[in-house]
């Protein structure tokens, strides 16, 4: 096990009507005047946004609204968020949704207390310092952002979809968490969900650092927990339980706590961030797509990691005779029949891509990213590509 900080500072409140508390978070994190990010009209019509609108005017707080932001969320909306937070003399980002209105409050706070262009934190020209504080009430568990300095953000010009990682100026102070804010989600948001917080294990447990055994356990645990509850949530909405595991596996999955002590991977998120930069699809479904790819390509180069993830997670007996890479290709097979009994697309011809331009999305992930991807296994643009073309 390597030596390593884990810090996670949020303050999360969980269960029932807890967005009725999130004035008394916001003023417990010294917040005056509020910028309120959000999406669609879900959080209109499910009167929640009123409901917190409420919970501020109690707490005596002003607050304006920056609001539609969609999936995949794009930099334009960072600069409006940014340019009105100056102008109205914000002090407090609150995010009303999921990975990407948190992403996008995330990108608004660290750039409103920086003299240039915030899109030099995302391309790696600057580290933040400093931001304004961010709480959220999340409606959708899936990208883990309400535990995470973590935020990914598309530049519109190039279609370039970059995230950015800090230690703690960008965590959330708070993060409200009320699993029955996530009944009405469509079966086709709240797979994409639990695919994405799968491979967000999934990036930290395939790793070449020995002796890691009890971050291995934790994140096996996690797994296990999420295909035990997932196939619940799917034929039970409002099942309150199974949401309730599931939500809180979504932030378990990308708090930090399942990379503890080891080097990660994170190649199939740069596969795929690529891939919903260049055709706008969802970006759990493109990770159903990828993860599986990179697992086949990888078992054939170092099939240990998959082989006991087949074993530990997914609980199938080697037979005699089964190498490690026998193994590992039958715990994709596994992992592809889950994705599938969820609704999931296992294949880019699935997720509605047909005639991929592999080309290019090699080309710019490794523009993007360096000549060599990956901890598990450095991939150059030779092997993206081959993993790229197995997705097909």
């Amino acid at each position: 096990m390597n030596n390593f900080t884990f810090w996670s500072p949020t303050k999360f409140v969980f269960g029932k009507d807890t967005e009725t508390r999130t004035g008394e978070l916001v003023k417990e994190f010294s917040g005056k005047k509020v910028l309120i990010v959000y999406g669609g009209g879900s959080v209109v019509r499910s009167g929640l946004l009123e409901r917190v609108k409420k919970s501020l005017d109690e707490q005596g707080m002003n607050h304006i609204e920056l609001s539609g932001i969609k999936p995949n969320p794009t930099d334009d909306r960072v600069y409006e968020g940014i340019e009105l937070a100056r102008n109205e003399g914000i002090d407090f980002i609150l995010a009303v949704g999921g990975g990407s209105v948190i992403d996008t409050a995330k990108g608004i706070a660290c750039g409103v207390l920086y003299d240039g262009d915030f899109w030099d934190f995302y391309c790696g020209k600057k580290i933040v310092e400093k931001a304004l504080p961010v709480g959220v009430v999340l409606t959708i568990p899936a990208a883990g952002s309400e535990g995470s300095g973590n935020s990914v953000i598309t530049k519109l010009d190039g279609l370039v979809k970059l995230s950015l990682r800090t230690e703690s100026a960008l965590r959330p102070k708070f993060a409200v968490m009320n699993p029955e804010l996530t009944f009405t989600l469509p079966p086709y948001q709240t797979a994409c969900g639990i695919v994405d917080m799968m491979a967000h294990i999934i990036e930290r447990y395939f790793s070449t650092t020995p002796e890691c055994e009890i971050t291995d356990r934790v994140s096996e645990g996690v797994l296990k927990a999420i295909m035990a509850e997932a196939p619940k949530v799917m034929e039970s909405p409002c099942d309150y339980d199974a949401r309730a595991n599931i939500m809180w596996s979504g932030t378990l999955a990308h708090n930090g706590v399942c990379g503890t002590g080891r080097v990660e991977d994170w190649a199939s998120h740069f596969i795929e961030h690529e891939l919903s930069a260049l055709y706008d699809v969802a970006h759990g479904a493109g990770l159903a797509v990828t993860v599986p790819a990179w697992m086949t390509y990888v078992a054939a180069i170092n099939p240990s990691k998959g082989a006991q993830f087949a074993e530990r997670v997914l609980g199938i007996e080697r037979c005699a005779g089964d190498s490690d890479h026998d193994m590992a290709l039958k715990g994709i097979a596994c992992l592809k029949d889950f994705f599938r009994s969820i609704g999931m697309p296992v294949t880019m011809e699935e997720l509605g891509i047909k005639n991929a331009d592999i080309d290019a999305l090699v080309k710019n992930l490794h523009l993007h990213k360096g000549e060599l991807i990956g901890g598990y296994v450095k991939l150059s643009a030779a092997d993206t590509k081959k993993i790229y073309q197995l997705m097909a």
